[in-house]
This record gives C-alpha cells, structure tokens and sequence, in this order.
C-alpha cells in the first residue's frame, strides 16, 4: 500500500462509523471482506475503515465511482435546497408586499 492516504484519529472520531468493529456472520461477502482485510492487515480485530482502506488500494475503480456517485447524490441534494430556500424565500416576500 504506497500512495495511500490514511485516515488520521481525529478524522474517525469525526465519523465514528470509521472506527466501528466488523464483525462477521451477516453474509459471505461480509464474512470474506472481514477475513480478507485482517489477514492482509496481520490484525485479528478489523475497521470499516481498514475495510475502506484496502478496498481503496485492491479495487480503486469500485471506490472511485461509490464515492463519485455519492459526491453527485449530495450535489444534488445541495442544489435542490438551495433552490427551496430560493422558492420560499420568493413565496414569503410576495405574501408580505400583499
């Protein structure tokens, strides 16, 4: 793992999902990612964020478009608001000039 970026401590305590245990049992691909990352990691207790992290380096192509479709989604949202905010804002100057 070269070029990778690791995710500070203060960066998980601002996600504390990060730093929340895998366990396995839910499902095979759950069970095989768990297994995977610790046995590369040489660590018995594995992170959501050791599983990013190797997922970051072994599969990028998968990572890069979660993470582009997820930039997208909030984009969206985030212009969806303003455009609310830009409505409402229209709605309650007209209803006060009456």
């Amino acid at each position: 793992m070269s070029n990778e970026k690791v995710i500070s401590e203060t960066e998980m305590h601002e996600n504390p999902m990060l730093a929340m245990t895998a366990e396995k049992g839910d499902s095979e691909l759950k069970d095989y990612l768990v297994e995977f990352v610790g046995t590369k990691m040489d660590k018995e207790e594995v992170t959501v964020n050791m599983i990013a992290e190797v997922l970051a380096v072994e599969f990028p192509e998968f990572v890069f478009a979660f993470a582009e479709e997820n930039f997208l989604r909030g984009y969206q949202l985030g212009i969806d608001d303003a455009y609310r905010t830009i409505e409402r804002e229209t709605e309650q100057s007209t209803t006060t000039n009456e």
